[in-house]
């Protein structure tokens, strides 16, 4: 009774979320039946500053879309890789080898099977779309989750298990809870590396046929090949607008709400606030759907995976019947890598030595810049991130600054920095490693924020007991808490600098094409003209040197600051 007098039955939060619920739904209708007769050669992009807004809902919900599917991943991939020992083994090195290759590696095989599928129609080009942001977005996320999952502390680990809780149970009270900060700070990192190849994801050509989707992507790279500088701000602020929306809407509620999640012993200095979600809590329409949906949904999946299968005997049929699905599930998978192998033995028979020479003396160049861009981003992330995430005043000032400088394309900046710098000494050397810069950083910078922020308060209390001098916090502090998240951002900031490397070293700007000697340039030229023996060389010299790299370097260090430096 008295809950009821706080509050009216339907308040303004409750008109709201309906309003925003409808909005949704209408908005996602009205795109999903747009779906007209589409040709290659029909794209039009125009320039007008009134189809902004609508440019900005299709990529909205281009990138809406590749998430989605981006978040199912890796909670099925972070999982499995996580929690069993065998597969760990293959998905580790395989996740090394996916996050590695460009996204114009999987443009050709990408977009023609998509177009194959939906002949004629602009569905084929969207899923292809969404698909090649969703390359963009999903590595950092499964690899930042699967840290959460690894390093929850095994007395927690022991206590889940003391209560007899299942599989189910655990996932859903103890590892999802612990790996959401970091879930939430790379889910913000992901849609800035989704904003970041939007470009190439909505306007694309292979060989002779362009590929052009409306969205901000297309628009900005419209006007960039155009020279209309007025088109691009208008564009820019569009994009921006957008960014800053989410951040207030989506990004500051769910960093709000994910601090219930962390570990702390002292309540340290004011927690995240946002007036969303104060609004969302008001809201009884949401606490109806809570009561009457959310909970009857969890309990019933708990009966549902708490059930324990009986054991099957192996001379049972049943037994049977798994054992020769499964068999020929690893039959059909040997069948496919067989057939695969083979065309590409074919394709990389038709090249000469000197081509092969030609591609890793590339790879070796674009290896020197992305160190370069790893070194600059170290720089400056690991203190501004530190500082970040230790001051949670100052991170409630800095946090949408950061979101909106990290979601901003530097592709879409990259025209201008090319007009400026391909005329100085080192021309397009240096704005290559720039944009790689502009481009990776913010991957550290994230995961830093993340663990600082992670930080617990009573280990930063005790400090302060034993009045330790600020060296001694770094060293024996700071540092070792977040050396798996800095790992961890630099595994993903490598690959995006890899992933950069497509379009920081081959620049299309007023219909002139400029190149850096790269693994990079020689990618994006080969998947727009067909070199697909070659595109396939280089994509493969790339992937053996990302993998040997986190084999040999990153997974070894990573190993060793999770064993060392874990909360347990």
């Amino acid at each position: 009774m008295g809950d009821a007098r706080e509050r009216p039955a339907v308040g303004i939060a409750d008109i709201l979320v309906g309003a925003s619920v409808l909005a949704l739904i209408s908005v996602v209708i009205a795109w999903a039946t747009h779906a007209h007769p589409y040709t290659a050669e029909a794209g039009r992009i125009s320039l007008t500053w009134w189809h902004l807004p609508l440019d900005a809902v299709y990529s909205w919900l281009r990138m809406l879309a590749a998430y989605a599917i981006s978040l199912v991943f890796t909670l099925i991939y972070a999982y499995v890789a996580a929690f069993n020992p065998r597969a760990e083994k293959i998905m580790l090195p395989m996740l090394d080898i996916l996050q590695s290759i460009p996204v114009l590696s999987f443009l050709p095989v990408v977009l023609l099977a998509f177009v194959a599928l939906f002949p004629g129609s602009r569905i084929g080009v969207n899923l292809a779309s969404i698909i090649l942001i969703f390359t963009g977005q999903v590595w950092n996320m499964v690899f930042a989750v699967y840290h959460g999952f690894i390093t929850v502390p095994r007395d927690l680990r022991e206590s889940a298990l003391s209560l007899n809780l299942s599989s189910w149970q655990r996932f859903r009270t103890l590892e999802l809870p612990y790996a959401m900060v970091g879930l939430v700070w790379n889910s913000m990192m992901s849609w800035a590396g989704g904003w970041f190849f939007l470009m190439a994801a909505e306007m694309f050509s292979l060989g002779s046929r362009s590929y052009q989707l409306r969205g901000l992507g297309s628009y900005l790279q419209t006007a960039a090949n155009q020279g209309r500088w007025g088109a691009e701000l208008a564009g820019l602020i569009t994009l921006v607008l957008v960014i800053v929306l989410m951040d207030q809407l989506i990004w500051r509620p769910l960093l709000a709400w994910a601090e219930k999640f962390k570990m702390e012993m002292v309540e340290g200095a004011e927690r995240p606030r946002s007036v969303v979600l104060r609004v969302l809590r008001r809201s009884v329409l949401l606490e109806w759907m809570g009561r009457t949906v959310w909970i009857p949904m969890t309990e019933w999946s708990d009966r549902l995976f708490s059930q324990t299968l009986p054991r099957v005997r192996k001379n049972e049929p049943v037994a049977t019947l798994v054992g020769l699905v499964r068999w020929l599930a690893v039959a059909f998978v040997v069948v496919v890598i067989v057939t695969a192998l083979q065309g590409a033995a074919r394709l990389l028979s038709r090249l000469s030595l000197n081509e092969i020479e030609v591609v890793l003396l590339a790879t070796l160049s674009t290896l020197a810049r992305v160190t370069i861009a790893l070194a600059v981003s170290v720089i400056w992330t690991v203190p501004v991130g530190v500082f970040i995430g230790l001051n949670r005043d100052w991170a409630a000032r800095l946090t949408p600054v950061t979101q909106i400088a990290a979601s901003v394309p530097a592709t879409a900046l990259f025209p201008g920095l090319v007009a400026i710098l391909i005329h100085m000494r080192g021309g397009l050397n240096v704005a290559s490693v720039l944009l790689m810069v502009l481009g990776t950083q913010w991957y550290i910078l994230f995961n830093v924020i993340a663990g600082a922020s992670a930080i617990p308060e009573d280990l930063r209390e005790a400090t302060r007991m034993f009045r330790l001098n600020r060296t001694k916090v770094w060293t024996t502090l700071i540092l070792p808490a977040i050396a798996p998240f800095l790992i961890t951002g630099l595994i993903t900031a490598a690959g995006g600098a890899w992933n950069a490397s497509i379009v920081a070293e081959y620049v299309s700007f007023h219909h002139h094409i400029y190149t850096a000697f790269g693994v990079g340039a020689i990618i994006a030229r080969s998947s727009q003209h067909h070199g697909f023996s070659v595109l396939l060389l280089a994509t493969g010299f790339l992937a053996l040197v990302v993998v040997l790299i986190n084999r040999l370097i990153w997974r070894r260090l990573y190993n060793k600051a999770t064993e060392r430096y874990s909360v347990s």
